[in-house]
């Protein structure tokens, strides 16, 4: 007779920002398998975001899927509402939601530049902001952000990328000093070369022709969401204001 799964998050309740693909699917659905109830957001792909939440649920655990768009303050206030309202808690806040995007500097507007500080940048602070009641009183909250390994190595045609997953490296060690005496860890994990689907039109990525893994091949999502997982786990309560690396091999801190 094989044992009963550890579900070490039972009784949490977790939020996943950009939940509807790749490492932010990947997320949700460990968080749900450790035994939390799992919120997943997305801007606009309801149909992803909804199969998201359906497969938690058939697979034993619970699920809400809210639409909200991250880098609008009364948007995240009323996306806090539907999650009071569903479970009246919340523990965990991951913060996943990004845009990649690709191209020299002198072919970004300033909108495409401000788009993308926007939704990795003001998108965590107003969602942090927004979950502080909720992971206060958890007595132990969790943060987790998700950066990116150009944040750290730079590469070229993403400025305003690596620009705002550094900013994201920083504001993790911030919010670790001053959460800690609300007993709220926060921490960074930084992805490497993860296989994701991709648009059509994405190619491929100039940092992922620079970089090689020392293990064998890209990683994938799971392998990031194994690691928040850990973070938000009782093995993960004497981690703060660390960033992370899980990438291979391929950039070594």
């Amino acid at each position: 007779m094989s044992a009963a799964p550890v579900q070490e998050l039972s009784g949490r309740v977790a939020l996943v920002t950009g939940a509807s693909r790749n490492i932010g699917r990947a997320i949700a659905l460990e968080l749900a398998a450790a035994g939390a109830a799992v919120v997943v957001n997305a801007n606009s792909a309801r149909k992803e975001l909804d199969g998201v939440a359906a497969e938690i649920v058939a697979n034993g655990g619970k699920a809400l899927a809210v639409l909200a768009d991250i880098t609008d303050a009364e948007s995240v206030e009323t996306m806090m509402a539907a999650i009071r309202g569903g479970f009246g808690r919340l523990d965990i806040l991951v913060n996943n939601a990004a845009v990649r995007a690709e191209a020299p500097i002198d072919e970004i507007e300033e909108a495409d530049w401000h788009r993308v500080l926007a939704v990795t940048l003001d998108g965590a602070f107003l969602c942090t902001k927004a979950c502080l009641p909720e992971l206060r009183a958890s007595g132990a909250g969790r943060i987790v952000n998700i950066g990116g390994l150009t944040g750290h190595t730079g590469t070229n045609h993403r400025v305003h990328v690596v620009t705002a997953k550094a900013g994201i490296a920083g504001f993790t060690r911030a919010l670790a000093h001053e959460l800690a005496a609300d007993a709220i860890t926060v921490n960074c994990v930084a992805p490497g070369l993860i296989e994701t689907v991709r648009g059509a039109s994405a190619g491929t990525a100039e940092h992922r022709r620079q970089r090689r893994t020392l293990v064998a091949g890209p990683g994938q999502p799971d392998d990031i969401a194994g690691m928040v997982r850990y973070l938000c786990g009782a093995g993960g309560r004497f981690i703060t204001g660390q960033t992370i690396h899980v990438n291979g091999g391929a950039f070594l801190s």
